[in-house]
């Protein structure tokens, strides 16, 4: 392919990009800043608001998802991009990161992060507190195994005490982490032989953390 036929092959590119906005990413964000007012008064209207904006992520990547925080102190709203725990989805979560507007009343996220501290969960007609939950953490190949320890677990409610799990891990690792450093993960009860050297979970994220500083990561 000669000179001119690359130059005319990547004017016709461009011209074809232009014509429906540019990349999806960039259409995003146009879309977010013309609908910024609707999107930070999102309690006036929940359903409708959280419907738009879910249409227009699907647009980007249909695993993408969504969080917003409560106005804070500083005014401002946190808006989290999310893969929804789906690995494959991770570049897409960069891609539209990346190129964010900077916008006053607005901090952008990427991943959920940790949370600190801890929520109660709820799920399944079941409650959970935080402090009754334990952890044991195991060597995995390079990444590690966590297995959570509940009082009250039965393998007959396990799929219920596994959502719960998967969100308490959520909350004290993020996203990013869960995914990309976490093995194996399993749920026992308190009558484990595993249960006699667990730790509180909330001690679990600086233990993780010190952990891979060791191995230098």
């Amino acid at each position: 392919m000669n000179k001119a036929r690359i130059i005319i092959l990547l004017m016709g590119i461009l011209s074809f990009s232009s014509a429906f906005g540019g990349p999806p990413e960039e259409q995003f964000w146009t879309w977010f800043e013309k609908n910024e007012k609707m999107l930070f008064d999102l309690e006036k209207d929940r359903e409708r608001v959280f419907d738009k904006l879910s249409k227009q992520m699907e647009k980007v990547h249909p695993d993408l998802t969504f969080e917003f925080s409560p106005v804070k102190e500083n005014g401002k709203r946190e808006f989290i991009i999310s893969a929804g725990g789906v690995k494959k989805a991770f570049p897409a979560v960069e891609a539209l990161f990346s190129v964010a507007p900077n916008l006053a009343r607005w901090q952008f996220i990427k991943y959920r992060p940790r949370r600190s501290p801890l929520n109660d969960l709820e799920y399944g007609g079941k409650s959970v507190k935080s402090k009754d939950v334990r952890y044991g953490m195991y060597k995995d190949g390079d990444k590690v195994g966590i297995v959570l320890f509940f009082d009250g677990y039965s393998e007959k409610e396990k799929n219920v005490f596994g959502n719960i799990g998967y969100l308490f891990l959520d909350e004290a690792l993020g996203e990013y982490d869960i995914e990309t450093k976490v093995g194996f993960i399993e749920f026992h009860g308190r009558d484990s032989k595993q249960y006699v050297n667990s730790k509180p979970l909330e001690e679990l994220a600086e233990n993780f953390d010190v952990y891979f500083r060791s191995k230098g990561k």
